[in-house]
């Protein structure tokens, strides 16, 4: 098994669990899930055949992340407690809407502060989700990251 088969080339999200939200979201989504595609280190320790399918849900306050095969057969399924991201998720929120406001409404170097602070939180929710995963998959910050973004999306209620 090669390293370059230790990969996600299909993302979907629970659609029960996804609440269609503003355009500024809606990007949001897409840009992580195009960005994931293009580039992604998704290697479960159980030596699992890939690439991967992974599917992204919440159910009973925990996020979900079905692995399957190209075929769609289910290979695996790890179950994260949503507890430890609440505060990350809340903070990534927050400065989100000010970014966005910023980016309608203020000069550049506000905006340009206000993403430096968005990054940061964004790469405290990826590490903290790459620690999550650390027992069962390898990820790298960058997939993390981009997976900490669906994982805000998935977390929005209507």
């Amino acid at each position: 098994m090669t390293r370059g088969e230790q990969r996600i080339v299909q993302i979907t999200l629970d659609e029960h669990s996804v609440v269609r939200r503003n355009a500024d979201i809606e990007h949001e989504r897409a840009v992580a899930i195009a960005d994931l595609l293009v580039e992604n280190v998704f290697h479960p320790l159980a030596e699992l055949p890939g690439p991967f399918h992974l599917h992204l849900g919440i159910a009973e306050n925990r996020l979900l992340l079905d692995i399957k095969d190209g075929d769609g057969k289910e290979l695996d399924r790890v179950v994260l407690p949503l507890s430890p991201f609440r505060k990350i998720v809340k903070d990534y929120f927050m400065i989100c809407g000010s970014y966005y406001n910023a980016v309608r409404e203020a000069g550049p170097t506000k905006i340009e502060a206000i993403d430096m602070g968005r990054r940061a939180v964004h790469d405290e929710g990826g590490e903290k989700l790459r620690e999550r995963l650390a027992e069962r998959i390898d990820v790298d910050l960058n997939t993390a990251r981009r997976l900490f973004t669906l994982l805000c999306v998935l977390h929005i209620r209507g």
